[in-house]
């Protein structure tokens, strides 16, 4: 379940100990914070050019495509060659993906950006997760060292739409242009193409840990040995209710704000709202790692979600709508650390990072296909309907996650 009695030295109290982690953390933040950046100005900037509801669906699942295909290989090659490596490759896919838009911005550029930033994402988050689980000696560890990586694509998920919102508003103004303007979709992309260089440099001294020696007879190319266990199985399914929470919203704001007549910057706000609350509720976790259970934490923030989701669509106002993404935040905020901690303690050392991209391929593989069906049936029936229905998925998944305990 955990690392080698050195590498927990890199959690021992006081800043000295945690400042590794706070480097992992860092250098998350600011390749999450790319792509979600690009998330939110791919789709407005595909609706001002024209297109569909539809279409804005098919480019936001193209963000999970590459994932899928990638996961497993990545995992493989994080489990024999550890984080740095990982980590190079994807910032170097993420920002030649992000400079595209920039140089040719149009549907077919903005898809190929999707491609690459939605892969060097998986690949690095992959890459990071398996590195601080095996940083941790017990369970408690795990919770607080995943509470504060968690909080990466949390602050991402504020710093990428607002700062992208921004740029997008007003970045052309100073020369005289106008809101949504080329200039401001331009200086929104290349903020993308720049965040994963800084991601590289915090990640680049991070020390390499010692692999974990494989059993005798076990298979480490074989995703069988993760995916026979029904808790393995159960949390999975678990996993994924909850990941289509985080798409529907992602999908929905956006939609919901253009329908408004609400700005970028407002849009790009309320998805920030959300992230905030996220990160909030991530800091205070570690305090409380010895108390929480994590198939409490996950039951709870499902019931929660249900029924958030069910008075989302009533909200009419930015500020009404901004105080759901502030509570849905908390819930989510909640999930990741616990599903992390748990998966971990369920899965052999060798194969930490296959069983990571198992988890990551199977939420992907949705993220794929649900943002098509949001936006087919947006179309047809509205998106009010996609929040209910997702919001009592979640709700009668919510025995599954109970059923993770020990």
């Amino acid at each position: 379940m955990t690392g080698p009695a050195t590498a927990s030295l890199i959690l021992a109290p006081g800043w000295r100990g945690l400042w590794p982690l706070a480097q992992l953390t860092v250098g998350h933040v600011c390749l999450h914070a790319s792509m979600a950046a690009m998330r939110l100005a791919a789709p407005l900037f595909a609706l001002k050019q024209g297109q569909s509801a539809l279409a804005v669906g098919g480019l936001l699942s193209l963000f999970a495509l590459t994932q899928v295909f990638l996961s497993i290989p990545a995992g493989r090659y994080a489990d024999r060659h550890g984080l740095r490596r990982p980590m190079g490759w994807a910032v170097v896919a993420a920002s030649l993906g992000a400079v595209l838009t920039v140089v040719v911005p149009g549907m077919v550029t903005l898809c190929l950006a999707a491609l690459c930033l939605g892969g060097a994402t998986g690949v690095s988050s992959i890459a990071l997760q398996r590195h601080v689980g095996r940083m941790a000696r017990d369970t408690t560890e795990l919770k607080r060292a995943f509470s504060l990586l968690s909080i990466g694509p949390a602050l991402s998920n504020f710093v990428g739409p607002v700062t992208a919102g921004l740029l997008i508003d007003y970045a052309s103004r100073p020369f005289g242009g106008s809101a949504g303007d080329a200039f401001g979709f331009g200086a929104a992309f290349l903020l993308c193409a720049l965040l994963p260089l800084c991601a590289w440099l915090w990640v680049r001294n991070a020390a390499e840990l010692p692999a974990s020696p494989r059993p005798e007879g076990s298979t480490l190319d074989h995703v069988k040995e993760v995916l026979g266990a029904a808790p393995m199985q159960r949390l999975l399914v678990v996993n994924w209710l909850l990941s289509s929470c985080w798409d529907v919203h992602t999908f929905v704001v956006p939609v919901l704000g253009h329908e408004r007549d609400f700005s970028a910057s407002v849009i790009g706000t309320i998805l920030g709202a959300f992230a905030v609350a996220a990160v909030a509720v991530r800091l205070v976790l570690p305090a409380l790692a010895e108390r929480l259970r994590e198939w409490v934490v996950i039951t709870a923030a499902m019931l929660a979600t249900a029924v958030l989701f069910a008075v989302y669509p009533f909200m009419q106002s930015p500020w009404s709508m901004g105080l759901c993404s502030v509570f849905l935040g908390i819930a989510l905020g909640t999930v990741q650390p616990m599903v992390m901690s748990t998966l971990h303690q369920i899965t052999p050392d060798h194969l930490h990072g296959q069983a990571i991209a198992v988890r990551l391929m199977a939420i992907n593989l949705s993220s794929v296909f649900m943002p098509m069906l949001f936006g087919s049936a947006g179309a047809v029936v509205g998106v009010s309907v996609v929040f209910w229905t997702v919001g009592a998925m979640v709700g009668a998944g919510a025995r599954l996650a109970w059923r993770l305990r020990p």
